[in-house]
């Protein structure tokens, strides 16, 4: 990944009157022109590479619809994967003004989908017990406030914790408003909510926190001396083979990438693309991949990437919760991985949301067969509620796709 980091010059700082607006959409939902016709599977143009099958019809113009909606993203693109083969759903274009077709090398922000990430690191550690799921923060990060210290590493990874959400903190939104390029020290952004108490008894309520997954890197490298960004080579991009995926610390992307997009008609979309710095989300949604890297991860995390049966069992125990934003069907919390239980069936995965970008990948239990979702604008609850409720049922039309046992060359 460094060999094709972004060569290009700082861009110009977003305009004033747009930077207020997507600075408030990253602290409350996620930290969570021209337009090309549709590009079929298999279509030259894509230049995804790899064998392809047909794709349905019906999903094509689903997710054509979504795009052309007003006030939807300029670009998406799906991508099944089964038995080896890829069917690629794309609509719009990477960038606008150049009708170029989304691609599955493009690079992408994939926002708290990142969170299935540190949870990879921080189960495989459990696996070879360089951490316990209940280890509690007091034990490995003494440093951080006492009123957090019974907080054990299961609650943070099913946001059971309590921690109060440091993206939400007056003075963080402040900074990042006055500089949405500042470089923060990542490692100290809990600091922004150490005075906070916690919200509630660990363990006794669900709530998504940001800060959760930033304790979870801390935590992973307290019990081994290493960097997180270290522990994710060794342990998640190098046995899957992710060779497009990495962890950021500034605004750039690498090229090629898919431009994502402040939309708010009746205004032209502005490319919010490179306006925020990774270093402000860092563990808990700073991670850049492509769709064809996306899915490869998520089938090694359904699958369990190695984890033991005691670890497996724990991973996939659930309580009530929602990824943000919502996935498709009924979603539970089990440790950083979503179950989606949908009228065809049940997916295992991680939504996400990020200025121009939102995000879903699943994948089956057996890690046999694979879902992304990728929309170059932010959707959610909070921006754009109806249009999330339409993307909610898009998705599961492509989940009861990926689940249709009568497909050529799928896994049962």
């Amino acid at each position: 990944m460094p060999a094709r980091s972004h060569p290009d010059a700082p861009l110009p700082r977003p305009r004033p009157r747009r930077r207020r607006p997507v600075v408030a959409a990253l602290a409350v939902a996620s930290l969570a022109g021209l337009m090309s016709g549709p590009a079929h599977a298999g279509d030259d143009r894509g230049g995804d590479g790899g064998p392809h099958g047909p794709v349905d019809r019906r999903l094509q113009r689903g997710l054509q619809a979504l795009v052309d909606t007003p006030g939807g993203p300029p670009g998406a693109i799906a991508v099944l994967t089964a038995g080896g083969r890829n069917e690629v759903y794309r609509a719009g274009t990477s960038q606008l003004g150049t009708g170029r077709p989304l691609r599955t090398t493009d690079h992408m922000r994939i926002a708290s989908t990142a969170k299935a990430f540190s949870g990879s690191v921080a189960l495989q550690l459990a696996e070879r017990g360089a951490l316990g799921l209940d280890d509690t923060i007091g034990r490995r990060l003494p440093r951080l406030p006492v009123a957090w210290h019974r907080v054990t590493l299961r609650q943070l990874l099913n946001h059971t914790s309590g921690l109060p959400d440091y993206t939400e903190d007056p003075t963080f939104i402040a900074e990042l408003t006055a500089d949405p390029r500042r470089h923060f020290d990542s490692r100290r952004l809990l600091d922004y909510v150490a005075g906070d108490p916690l919200r509630f008894r660990p363990g006794s309520a669900y709530r998504y926190s940001n800060s959760d997954n930033i304790a979870v890197a801390l935590m992973a490298e307290a019990a081994t001396g290493r960097r997180y960004e270290k522990l994710l080579g060794e342990l998640v991009y190098r046995p899957l083979g992710l060779r497009d995926t990495s962890l950021p610390q500034g605004y750039r992307l690498p090229e090629p990438y898919l431009h994502g997009y402040a939309v708010d008609p009746p205004e032209a979309p502005e490319d919010v693309s490179t306006v925020l710095s990774a270093s402000g989300v860092w563990a808990s949604g700073g991670i850049v991949s492509t769709p064809r890297d996306l899915g490869a991860f998520i089938r090694g995390y359904a699958d369990g990437l190695g984890l033991g049966p005691a670890v497996r069992r724990q991973q996939l125990s659930f309580v009530a919760g929602s990824s943000e934003p919502a996935g498709p069907g009924r979603n539970r919390a089990g440790l950083a991985v979503f179950s989606y239980a949908t009228r065809c069936g049940t997916v295992y995965g991680h939504t996400g949301n990020f200025p121009g970008y939102t995000q879903l990948a699943a994948a089956t239990k057996d890690g046999k067969r694979s879902l992304t979702v990728s929309l170059t604008s932010q959707v959610n609850s909070a921006t754009n509620p109806r249009l999330l409720a339409t993307l909610r049922k898009l998705q599961e039309d492509f989940v009861c796709r990926l689940l249709d046992r009568r497909k050529p060359g799928g896994a049962s």
